[in-house]
């Protein structure tokens, strides 16, 4: 199994995310990371899904993707040409003892502190995947309170775009 990097650019429409979803579903293709969000066209989306499969499978799913109703353009995103970036925000245990240790991997992994109290701090971290697991793996032994993550975020490197022929 390979990772697979979709980006969708899609009518803003209620209820299309949920047909999105359901196309991988029926396939028993699970999603790894799903992020979705306005573009600078008004009026439309762009879905990034992230998906482990083989090959042949996920070329039946994008040609179903782009018959849905409200789908513009679907793009598998080659690793290579990418820019790839994970969010996360992470709330640590801290005290006196160690609020400085933890300071310190923050400094380390370029991340940000965005809210202190005296018994946590609440972490922004924004990078590559794999830096943000490895950050994570660093605060573990604090004891990691809470995390969320927004999905992975790709975009092509260049000049092209996929919402070029759109504004046209």
């Amino acid at each position: 199994m390979s990772q697979h990097v979709l980006s969708l650019l899609v009518e803003d429409r209620p209820g299309l995310l949920t047909r999105v979803a359901g196309l991988f579903a029926r396939r028993g293709f699970n999603i790894e990371s799903l992020a979705v969000g306005a573009t600078e066209v008004e009026g439309l989306s762009r879905i990034t899904v992230v998906v482990n499969v083989d090959g042949l499978p996920l070329e039946q799913v994008t040609k179903q993707l782009n018959k849905l109703i409200n789908v513009i353009k679907v793009v598998e995103l080659d690793a290579e040409t990418t820019v790839e970036r994970d969010h996360m925000l992470i709330k640590v245990r801290t005290d006196a003892a160690t609020r400085s240790q933890v300071l310190e991997a923050v400094t380390l992994f370029r991340a940000r502190v965005i809210d202190v109290a005296s018994d946590a701090l609440i972490i922004e971290v924004t990078g590559e995947t794999a830096k943000c697991q490895a950050f994570i793996k660093v605060l573990e032994p604090f004891g990691i309170k809470e995390l969320v993550q927004s999905g992975v975020l790709a975009i092509g490197r260049g000049s092209k775009s996929i919402t070029e022929k759109v504004l046209k």
